[in-house]
């Protein structure tokens, strides 16, 4: 990746970011807590993309990785 797709990367999360409050080193601080609590990356690398669920799929999927909310 070069320096300005991380600069229109950046920019696009800011924009998320923005949205939803937080601040960006707010995020960094939640992904490093959660890397330190699994012992592992929270979500799946992979260069193969996954079959999107329908809500209830995806509900279920929730509640056995996470529990019930």
């Amino acid at each position: 990746m070069n320096c300005t797709e991380n600069k229109r990367m950046l920019s696009e999360a800011e924009i998320v970011f923005a949205t939803l409050g937080p601040k960006p080193s707010d995020y960094m601080n939640m992904f490093l807590a959660q890397v330190a609590l699994r012992s592992d990356i929270p979500f799946r690398v992979s260069t193969q993309p996954e079959r999107l669920m329908d809500a209830p799929a995806q509900a279920k999927a929730w509640n056995d990785a996470l529990g019930e909310y």
